[in-house]
Protein backbone atom coordinates (compact mmCIF):
# COMPACT_ATOMS: atom_id res chain seq x y z
CA UNK A 1 0.00 0.00 0.00
CA UNK A 2 2.59 2.49 0.85
CA UNK A 3 4.45 1.94 -2.33
CA UNK A 4 1.22 2.08 -4.55
CA UNK A 5 0.48 5.76 -2.85
CA UNK A 6 3.83 6.81 -3.25
CA UNK A 7 3.69 5.89 -7.01
CA UNK A 8 0.26 7.67 -7.60
CA UNK A 9 1.42 10.78 -6.33
CA UNK A 10 4.53 10.71 -7.53
CA UNK A 11 2.71 10.18 -11.24
CA UNK A 12 0.11 13.19 -10.09
CA UNK A 13 2.87 15.45 -9.14
CA UNK A 14 4.99 14.65 -11.79
CA UNK A 15 1.70 15.27 -14.55
CA UNK A 16 1.18 18.53 -12.91
CA UNK A 17 4.62 19.90 -12.49
CA UNK A 18 5.67 18.73 -16.40
CA UNK A 19 2.11 20.85 -17.41
CA UNK A 20 3.63 24.18 -15.63
CA UNK A 21 7.11 23.86 -16.84
CA UNK A 22 6.91 23.34 -20.08
CA UNK A 23 5.17 26.18 -21.00
CA UNK A 24 6.90 27.63 -18.37
CA UNK A 25 10.50 27.23 -20.21
CA UNK A 26 9.10 28.01 -23.43
CA UNK A 27 7.65 31.71 -21.78
CA UNK A 28 11.18 32.35 -20.52
CA UNK A 29 12.56 31.38 -24.02
CA UNK A 30 10.12 33.66 -25.71
CA UNK A 31 11.18 36.62 -23.12
CA UNK A 32 14.57 36.44 -23.62
CA UNK A 33 13.80 36.75 -27.46
CA UNK A 34 11.57 39.11 -27.19
CA UNK A 35 13.98 41.25 -24.79
CA UNK A 36 17.14 40.64 -27.09
CA UNK A 37 14.64 41.94 -30.01
CA UNK A 38 14.17 44.62 -28.21
CA UNK A 39 16.72 45.90 -27.78
CA UNK A 40 17.90 45.75 -31.15
CA UNK A 41 14.75 47.98 -32.41
CA UNK A 42 15.70 50.58 -29.77
CA UNK A 43 19.51 50.52 -31.10
CA UNK A 44 17.76 50.37 -34.62
CA UNK A 45 15.39 52.93 -34.11
CA UNK A 46 18.00 55.54 -32.23
CA UNK A 47 20.68 55.69 -35.19
CA UNK A 48 17.44 55.75 -37.53
CA UNK A 49 16.81 59.08 -35.80
CA UNK A 50 20.57 60.09 -36.32
CA UNK A 51 20.89 59.31 -39.94
CA UNK A 52 17.38 61.26 -40.48
CA UNK A 53 18.61 64.17 -38.64
CA UNK A 54 22.36 64.06 -39.55
CA UNK A 55 22.82 62.67 -42.78
CA UNK A 56 24.59 65.11 -44.36
CA UNK A 57 27.11 66.03 -41.18
CA UNK A 58 30.23 64.49 -41.30
CA UNK A 59 29.62 63.67 -37.72
CA UNK A 60 27.57 60.88 -38.43
CA UNK A 61 29.84 58.34 -38.66
CA UNK A 62 31.05 58.95 -35.56
CA UNK A 63 28.45 59.02 -34.06
CA UNK A 64 26.66 55.76 -35.23
CA UNK A 65 30.31 53.89 -34.48
CA UNK A 66 30.03 55.44 -31.08
CA UNK A 67 26.25 54.61 -30.31
CA UNK A 68 26.83 50.88 -31.98
CA UNK A 69 29.69 49.98 -29.49
CA UNK A 70 27.65 51.06 -26.40
CA UNK A 71 25.58 47.97 -26.45
CA UNK A 72 25.59 44.21 -27.77
CA UNK A 73 23.48 44.58 -30.92
CA UNK A 74 25.39 45.21 -34.26
CA UNK A 75 24.58 47.99 -36.18
CA UNK A 76 25.43 48.99 -39.51
CA UNK A 77 24.04 51.43 -41.78
CA UNK A 78 23.62 51.37 -45.70
CA UNK A 79 23.91 54.99 -47.46
CA UNK A 80 21.94 55.80 -50.49
CA UNK A 81 25.47 56.32 -51.45
CA UNK A 82 26.73 53.20 -51.12
CA UNK A 83 28.59 53.55 -47.84
CA UNK A 84 28.65 52.04 -44.68
CA UNK A 85 28.45 53.42 -41.15
CA UNK A 86 29.04 51.45 -38.03
CA UNK A 87 29.90 47.99 -38.48
CA UNK A 88 33.33 47.49 -39.80
CA UNK A 89 32.58 43.44 -40.06
CA UNK A 90 30.59 44.19 -43.34
CA UNK A 91 31.07 45.64 -46.97
CA UNK A 92 28.77 47.77 -48.36
CA UNK A 93 28.19 45.21 -51.24
CA UNK A 94 27.11 42.40 -48.97
CA UNK A 95 24.75 44.71 -47.52
CA UNK A 96 23.31 45.78 -50.54
CA UNK A 97 23.09 42.40 -51.77
CA UNK A 98 21.31 41.11 -48.86
CA UNK A 99 17.73 40.10 -49.40
CA UNK A 100 16.78 41.77 -46.22
CA UNK A 101 18.29 44.98 -47.15
CA UNK A 102 16.70 45.36 -50.30
CA UNK A 103 13.27 44.55 -49.28
CA UNK A 104 13.15 47.30 -46.64
CA UNK A 105 14.39 49.78 -49.72
CA UNK A 106 11.67 48.35 -52.04
CA UNK A 107 8.99 48.62 -49.21
CA UNK A 108 9.97 51.73 -47.57
CA UNK A 109 8.66 49.87 -44.09
CA UNK A 110 10.81 48.83 -40.94
CA UNK A 111 10.81 44.84 -40.11
CA UNK A 112 11.91 42.37 -37.79
CA UNK A 113 12.91 38.99 -38.99
CA UNK A 114 13.74 36.23 -36.19
CA UNK A 115 15.33 33.15 -37.48
CA UNK A 116 18.03 30.52 -36.23
CA UNK A 117 20.97 32.79 -37.01
CA UNK A 118 19.74 35.29 -34.51
CA UNK A 119 17.41 38.19 -35.06
CA UNK A 120 17.79 41.29 -37.38
CA UNK A 121 15.88 44.96 -37.01
CA UNK A 122 15.66 46.85 -40.41
CA UNK A 123 14.58 50.54 -40.30
CA UNK A 124 14.40 52.45 -43.83
CA UNK A 125 15.19 55.92 -43.75
CA UNK A 126 14.59 58.17 -46.56
CA UNK A 127 16.83 61.20 -46.89
CA UNK A 128 17.53 63.58 -50.08
CA UNK A 129 20.25 61.28 -51.65
CA UNK A 130 17.85 58.67 -51.70
CA UNK A 131 17.55 55.96 -48.70
CA UNK A 132 19.31 54.77 -46.06
CA UNK A 133 18.73 51.31 -44.30
CA UNK A 134 19.73 50.40 -40.49
CA UNK A 135 20.24 47.05 -40.01
CA UNK A 136 21.12 45.59 -36.72
CA UNK A 137 21.46 42.48 -35.69
CA UNK A 138 21.39 39.96 -32.65
CA UNK A 139 23.75 36.47 -32.63
CA UNK A 140 21.67 33.71 -31.85
CA UNK A 141 23.37 33.39 -28.80
CA UNK A 142 22.91 36.36 -27.61
CA UNK A 143 19.35 36.40 -28.54
CA UNK A 144 18.71 33.55 -26.09
CA UNK A 145 21.28 34.57 -23.46
CA UNK A 146 19.80 32.96 -20.09
CA UNK A 147 18.02 30.69 -21.18
CA UNK A 148 19.16 27.19 -20.10
CA UNK A 149 20.07 28.46 -16.35
CA UNK A 150 16.55 29.80 -16.07
CA UNK A 151 15.47 26.24 -17.51
CA UNK A 152 18.05 24.30 -15.23
CA UNK A 153 16.98 26.74 -12.30
CA UNK A 154 12.58 26.08 -13.64
CA UNK A 155 13.61 22.00 -13.85
CA UNK A 156 15.26 22.01 -10.91
CA UNK A 157 12.56 23.22 -8.67
CA UNK A 158 10.47 20.79 -10.59
CA UNK A 159 12.22 17.88 -9.23
CA UNK A 160 12.51 19.67 -5.96
CA UNK A 161 8.51 19.72 -5.55
CA UNK A 162 8.37 16.45 -6.93
CA UNK A 163 10.84 15.34 -4.63
CA UNK A 164 9.05 17.14 -1.67
CA UNK A 165 5.54 15.51 -2.89
CA UNK A 166 7.07 11.95 -2.72
CA UNK A 167 8.52 12.91 1.01
CA UNK A 168 5.37 13.72 2.28
CA UNK A 169 3.48 10.49 0.71
CA UNK A 170 5.76 8.70 2.17
CA UNK A 171 4.66 10.07 5.40
CA UNK A 172 1.25 10.02 4.77
CA UNK A 173 1.13 6.58 3.24
CA UNK A 174 3.34 5.42 6.99
CA UNK A 175 0.75 6.64 8.66
CA UNK A 176 -2.06 4.88 7.14
CA UNK A 177 -0.38 1.99 6.62
CA UNK A 178 1.18 1.30 9.86
CA UNK A 179 -2.49 0.69 12.06
CA UNK A 180 -3.02 -2.12 8.99
CA UNK A 181 0.24 -3.40 9.91
CA UNK A 182 -0.54 -3.85 13.80
CA UNK A 183 -3.76 -5.30 12.76
CA UNK A 184 -2.24 -7.95 10.33
CA UNK A 185 0.37 -8.26 13.25
CA UNK A 186 -2.73 -8.97 15.89
CA UNK A 187 -4.16 -11.37 13.47
CA UNK A 188 -1.02 -13.03 13.04
CA UNK A 189 -0.54 -13.56 16.51
CA UNK A 190 -4.26 -14.61 17.28
CA UNK A 191 -3.36 -17.30 14.92
CA UNK A 192 -0.26 -18.83 16.18
CA UNK A 193 -2.21 -19.26 19.24
CA UNK A 194 -1.51 -16.32 21.54
CA UNK A 195 -5.13 -15.10 22.12
CA UNK A 196 -4.36 -12.23 24.58
CA UNK A 197 -3.39 -10.09 21.41
CA UNK A 198 -5.42 -7.19 20.98
CA UNK A 199 -5.09 -4.47 18.45
CA UNK A 200 -4.62 -0.76 19.45
CA UNK A 201 -7.08 0.84 17.67
CA UNK A 202 -5.90 4.27 15.74
CA UNK A 203 -5.76 5.17 12.79
CA UNK A 204 -7.72 6.22 10.03
CA UNK A 205 -11.68 5.63 10.77
CA UNK A 206 -11.99 2.33 8.85
CA UNK A 207 -8.85 0.82 10.26
CA UNK A 208 -10.31 1.84 13.63
CA UNK A 209 -13.12 0.12 12.79
CA UNK A 210 -11.36 -2.99 11.47
CA UNK A 211 -9.08 -3.31 14.91
CA UNK A 212 -12.51 -2.93 16.79
CA UNK A 213 -13.56 -6.24 14.84
CA UNK A 214 -10.83 -8.22 15.27
CA UNK A 215 -10.47 -7.45 19.16
CA UNK A 216 -14.42 -8.13 18.88
CA UNK A 217 -13.38 -11.56 17.40
CA UNK A 218 -10.24 -12.35 19.80
CA UNK A 219 -12.95 -12.38 22.80
CA UNK A 220 -15.38 -14.13 21.13
CA UNK A 221 -12.96 -16.79 20.19
CA UNK A 222 -11.79 -17.06 24.16
CA UNK A 223 -15.28 -16.75 24.92
CA UNK A 224 -16.07 -19.85 22.71
CA UNK A 225 -13.13 -21.93 23.75
CA UNK A 226 -14.05 -21.30 27.37
CA UNK A 227 -17.47 -22.48 26.69
CA UNK A 228 -15.79 -25.91 24.56
CA UNK A 229 -13.69 -26.93 27.50
CA UNK A 230 -16.39 -26.36 29.75
CA UNK A 231 -18.26 -28.70 27.37
CA UNK A 232 -15.79 -31.28 26.82
CA UNK A 233 -15.24 -31.81 30.53
CA UNK A 234 -18.77 -32.44 31.07
CA UNK A 235 -19.57 -34.45 28.06
CA UNK A 236 -16.39 -36.83 29.69
CA UNK A 237 -18.22 -36.57 32.83
CA UNK A 238 -21.50 -37.25 31.59
CA UNK A 239 -20.51 -40.27 29.55
CA UNK A 240 -18.06 -42.38 31.49
CA UNK A 241 -20.60 -42.37 34.64
CA UNK A 242 -23.14 -44.47 33.06
CA UNK A 243 -20.03 -46.93 31.64
CA UNK A 244 -18.78 -47.39 35.12
CA UNK A 245 -22.13 -48.02 36.09
CA UNK A 246 -22.77 -50.37 33.40
CA UNK A 247 -19.64 -52.14 33.63
CA UNK A 248 -20.36 -52.73 37.44
CA UNK A 249 -24.01 -54.09 36.62
CA UNK A 250 -22.55 -56.61 33.59
CA UNK A 251 -20.27 -58.06 36.81
CA UNK A 252 -23.20 -59.22 38.50
CA UNK A 253 -24.84 -60.96 35.63
CA UNK A 254 -24.53 -64.85 36.75
CA UNK A 255 -24.50 -66.31 33.20
CA UNK A 256 -20.16 -66.44 32.34
CA UNK A 257 -21.28 -66.51 28.49
CA UNK A 258 -23.02 -63.74 28.81
CA UNK A 259 -20.69 -61.84 31.39
CA UNK A 260 -18.15 -61.77 29.02
CA UNK A 261 -20.26 -60.89 25.79
CA UNK A 262 -21.08 -57.35 28.18
CA UNK A 263 -18.16 -56.76 29.06
CA UNK A 264 -16.71 -56.91 25.27
CA UNK A 265 -19.70 -54.50 24.29
CA UNK A 266 -18.46 -51.79 27.37
CA UNK A 267 -15.23 -52.00 25.87
CA UNK A 268 -16.04 -51.18 22.57
CA UNK A 269 -18.53 -48.95 23.94
CA UNK A 270 -15.57 -47.34 26.40
CA UNK A 271 -13.26 -46.85 23.89
CA UNK A 272 -15.17 -45.36 21.47
CA UNK A 273 -15.97 -43.07 23.99
CA UNK A 274 -12.49 -42.31 25.00
CA UNK A 275 -12.31 -41.56 21.51
CA UNK A 276 -14.79 -38.96 20.78
CA UNK A 277 -13.94 -37.24 24.15
CA UNK A 278 -10.06 -37.31 22.70
CA UNK A 279 -10.99 -35.99 19.49
CA UNK A 280 -13.50 -33.13 20.76
CA UNK A 281 -10.63 -32.33 23.23
CA UNK A 282 -7.87 -31.51 20.36
CA UNK A 283 -9.12 -27.99 19.09
CA UNK A 284 -9.13 -26.49 22.93
CA UNK A 285 -4.91 -27.73 23.30
CA UNK A 286 -2.68 -25.20 23.99
CA UNK A 287 -4.84 -22.17 22.79
CA UNK A 288 -4.48 -22.53 19.76
CA UNK A 289 -0.84 -23.14 19.39
CA UNK A 290 -0.11 -24.65 15.81
CA UNK A 291 3.55 -25.68 15.76
CA UNK A 292 5.58 -28.58 16.96
CA UNK A 293 8.53 -30.93 16.61
CA UNK A 294 7.20 -33.96 14.66
CA UNK A 295 10.83 -35.94 15.74
CA UNK A 296 10.71 -35.49 19.49
CA UNK A 297 6.38 -36.06 19.75
CA UNK A 298 7.60 -39.16 17.29
CA UNK A 299 10.19 -40.09 19.39
CA UNK A 300 8.89 -39.87 22.71
CA UNK A 301 5.55 -41.91 21.91
CA UNK A 302 7.43 -44.59 20.46
CA UNK A 303 9.32 -44.58 23.74
CA UNK A 304 5.57 -45.05 25.80
CA UNK A 305 4.85 -47.81 23.09
CA UNK A 306 7.90 -49.65 23.10
CA UNK A 307 7.28 -50.97 27.05
CA UNK A 308 3.95 -52.85 25.50
CA UNK A 309 6.04 -53.92 22.56
CA UNK A 310 8.41 -55.70 24.89
CA UNK A 311 5.51 -57.41 26.85
CA UNK A 312 3.57 -58.68 24.04
CA UNK A 313 7.36 -59.69 22.53
CA UNK A 314 7.05 -57.40 18.91
CA UNK A 315 9.80 -56.21 17.19
CA UNK A 316 9.52 -52.75 17.21
CA UNK A 317 12.00 -50.58 14.90
CA UNK A 318 11.93 -46.90 14.14
CA UNK A 319 13.83 -44.87 12.11
CA UNK A 320 13.32 -41.08 12.73
CA UNK A 321 16.03 -38.33 11.86
CA UNK A 322 18.18 -36.67 14.05
CA UNK A 323 17.21 -33.28 13.15
CA UNK A 324 13.82 -31.25 14.27
CA UNK A 325 10.83 -31.10 11.82
CA UNK A 326 8.60 -28.53 12.45
CA UNK A 327 5.57 -28.50 11.11
CA UNK A 328 2.29 -26.17 11.71
CA UNK A 329 0.48 -28.94 14.23
CA UNK A 330 -0.08 -28.51 17.83
CA UNK A 331 2.32 -31.29 19.72
CA UNK A 332 -0.63 -33.01 21.55
CA UNK A 333 -2.36 -33.51 18.16
CA UNK A 334 1.00 -35.09 16.67
CA UNK A 335 1.08 -37.73 19.70
CA UNK A 336 -2.45 -38.88 19.54
CA UNK A 337 -1.77 -39.36 15.41
CA UNK A 338 1.33 -41.44 16.51
CA UNK A 339 -0.77 -43.27 19.71
CA UNK A 340 -3.71 -43.89 17.26
CA UNK A 341 -1.65 -45.49 14.43
CA UNK A 342 0.12 -47.63 17.02
CA UNK A 343 -2.75 -48.44 18.70
CA UNK A 344 -4.22 -49.71 15.93
CA UNK A 345 -1.29 -52.18 15.42
CA UNK A 346 -1.64 -53.64 18.83
CA UNK A 347 -5.82 -53.66 18.28
CA UNK A 348 -5.59 -55.74 14.95
CA UNK A 349 -2.65 -57.81 14.98
CA UNK A 350 -1.73 -61.29 17.13
CA UNK A 351 0.44 -60.79 19.91
CA UNK A 352 4.61 -61.14 18.71
CA UNK A 353 3.66 -59.21 15.42
CA UNK A 354 6.57 -57.32 14.27
CA UNK A 355 6.02 -53.07 13.34
CA UNK A 356 8.05 -49.77 12.21
CA UNK A 357 7.58 -46.37 12.75
CA UNK A 358 9.80 -43.96 10.16
CA UNK A 359 9.95 -40.68 9.41
CA UNK A 360 10.36 -39.33 5.87
CA UNK A 361 11.59 -35.36 5.57
CA UNK A 362 10.75 -33.65 2.52
CA UNK A 363 11.06 -29.91 1.24
CA UNK A 364 7.70 -29.41 2.17
CA UNK A 365 6.35 -32.32 3.98
CA UNK A 366 6.67 -35.05 6.14
CA UNK A 367 5.82 -38.72 5.83
CA UNK A 368 4.92 -40.57 9.17
CA UNK A 369 4.78 -44.13 8.36
CA UNK A 370 3.29 -47.41 10.60
CA UNK A 371 3.96 -50.72 8.96
CA UNK A 372 3.04 -53.84 10.34
CA UNK A 373 3.61 -57.41 9.32
CA UNK A 374 -0.25 -58.50 10.22
CA UNK A 375 -2.91 -60.29 8.23
CA UNK A 376 -3.47 -56.79 6.66
CA UNK A 377 -7.05 -54.85 6.08
CA UNK A 378 -8.80 -57.27 4.20
CA UNK A 379 -8.12 -59.85 6.85
CA UNK A 380 -9.59 -60.56 10.10
CA UNK A 381 -6.89 -60.83 12.77
CA UNK A 382 -7.14 -64.49 14.25
CA UNK A 383 -6.83 -62.64 18.01
CA UNK A 384 -8.49 -59.36 17.44
CA UNK A 385 -8.33 -56.93 20.39
CA UNK A 386 -11.44 -56.35 22.30
CA UNK A 387 -12.94 -52.78 21.76
CA UNK A 388 -11.94 -51.88 18.36
CA UNK A 389 -13.83 -49.33 17.24
CA UNK A 390 -13.20 -48.08 13.61
CA UNK A 391 -13.08 -44.86 14.92
CA UNK A 392 -9.35 -44.33 15.08
CA UNK A 393 -8.19 -43.98 11.57
CA UNK A 394 -10.66 -41.42 11.36
CA UNK A 395 -9.56 -39.16 14.21
CA UNK A 396 -5.98 -39.36 12.55
CA UNK A 397 -7.29 -38.70 8.86
CA UNK A 398 -8.92 -35.51 10.13
CA UNK A 399 -6.27 -34.66 12.19
CA UNK A 400 -3.68 -34.75 9.29
CA UNK A 401 -6.12 -33.43 6.94
CA UNK A 402 -6.79 -30.59 8.95
CA UNK A 403 -3.30 -29.60 9.32
CA UNK A 404 -2.60 -29.36 5.28
CA UNK A 405 -2.13 -33.13 4.53
CA UNK A 406 -3.13 -36.61 4.20
CA UNK A 407 -3.23 -39.84 5.39
CA UNK A 408 -3.54 -43.11 3.21
CA UNK A 409 -3.60 -46.84 4.36
CA UNK A 410 -3.07 -49.54 1.95
CA UNK A 411 -1.02 -53.50 2.13
CA UNK A 412 2.46 -53.17 3.35
CA UNK A 413 5.58 -54.70 2.54
CA UNK A 414 5.21 -57.87 4.01
CA UNK A 415 1.42 -58.44 4.10
CA UNK A 416 0.78 -56.16 6.36
CA UNK A 417 -1.25 -52.79 6.58
CA UNK A 418 0.79 -49.76 6.05
CA UNK A 419 -0.08 -46.65 6.81
CA UNK A 420 0.87 -43.31 6.01
CA UNK A 421 0.02 -40.21 7.18
CA UNK A 422 1.37 -36.83 5.72
CA UNK A 423 2.06 -33.37 7.38
CA UNK A 424 2.94 -30.00 5.82
CA UNK A 425 6.53 -28.83 6.87
CA UNK A 426 7.37 -25.28 7.80
CA UNK A 427 10.77 -23.57 7.52
CA UNK A 428 13.06 -23.75 11.15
Amino acid sequence: MRSRISWLVVATTSTVVVSFVIPLCLLVRTLAEDRATAAADQEARNVAILVASLSDSPRLPGLVEDLDSRASPETAVLTADGRVLGSDDTSAAELAADPEVRRAVATQEAFTVVDGDGARVLIPVVVAGGTDVVRTEVPSDLLRRGVWPAWLGIVGLGLVLMTLALAIALRLSRRISSPLLEVAGVAHRLREGDLSARAEVRGTGETEELARALNGLADRTVELLAAERAAVADLSHRLRTPVTALRLDAEAVRDPALAHRLQEHIAVLQRTIDAIVRDARRPVHGDLANRSDITAEVRRRCGFWSALAEDQGRPMATDLPDVPLPAPVPGQDVADLVDVLIDNVFAHTPEGTPFRVSLHAGERSVRLVVEDDGPGLGSTSPAPRPGSTGLGLDIARRTAVASGGALVAGPGTHGGTRVEATLPRVAD
